[in-house]
């Protein structure tokens, strides 16, 4: 397996040529437009650490007490990751039910409706991209192809964090600044159950009439240097 700094430079790879993706897009997203910006995130741990380490010990201390009081409310806490619902959907069998409310709540990390952590944001964030303010009809507008991408991004991103976890960003990024900061000065609620084992990519789901369209993202994807 390809050491830390390597698969983050794949990660930071996989968000640029998303974000080429995006920039093809009409959306209503702007700054302060935080109606999708929920506590029912999800991340992976070499998502977490890369915001980790983009802070310093101050700022992960306060973050830390942050996410602290978001896990101890409701929050979307995963059962199987991406890639093992697409084994799931390939086999034919069905997906266990998950529960997920948009009225738990707003990320812990938002402030005054704006994002502390924009630029390096995880993918679960990246991928709410709207084409109407979802406060005019209560849900992100996302056209089907780009659900598509979204979710061969996402099988991407776990594969290159096979050996890693995955789970709410409440918990998952608590769990990673706690074990990488001796100093972070305060303890956590997280129990390991919150967190799922990432799966390595088997096959990627990409409805037939979106194959020929996908093409190009694929090739992109390909040619990416670890």
């Amino acid at each position: 397996m390809i050491d830390i700094y390597r698969r983050l430079a794949v990660l930071d790879q996989l968000y640029q040529i998303y974000d080429q993706h995006i920039d093809t897009l009409d959306i209503a997203c702007r700054k302060f437009c935080a109606d999708c910006c929920t506590c029912n995130v999800t991340l992976t741990t070499l998502e977490a650490h890369k915001i980790a380490s983009a802070l310093d010990s101050d700022s992960k201390k306060q973050m830390l007490e942050k996410l602290n009081q978001q896990m101890r409310q409701n929050r979307f806490i995963p059962k199987i990751t991406t890639n093992r619902l697409a084994d799931i959907c390939l086999s034919g069998d069905d997906p266990p039910e998950e529960a997920i409310d948009p009225s738990w709540g707003e990320c812990p990390l938002l402030t005054d409706s704006a994002c502390p952590i924009y630029d390096i944001r995880p993918f679960g964030c990246r991928n709410m991209v709207s084409a109407r303010h979802c406060a005019d009809t209560g849900a992100a507008d996302i056209d089907e192809f780009t659900i598509t991408v979204n979710h061969v991004f996402l099988q991407y991103i776990e594969h290159i964090d096979q050996n890693g976890f995955s789970g709410n960003l409440s918990d998952v990024l608590a769990h990673t600044i706690h074990n990488e900061s001796a100093d972070s000065g305060s303890q956590i609620i997280l129990k390991q159950t919150t967190l799922i084992k990432n799966s390595p990519l088997s096959a990627l789901l990409i409805a037939p009439e979106h194959r020929q369209r996908m093409e190009p993202i694929l090739a992109a994807l390909r040619a990416i240097k670890a």
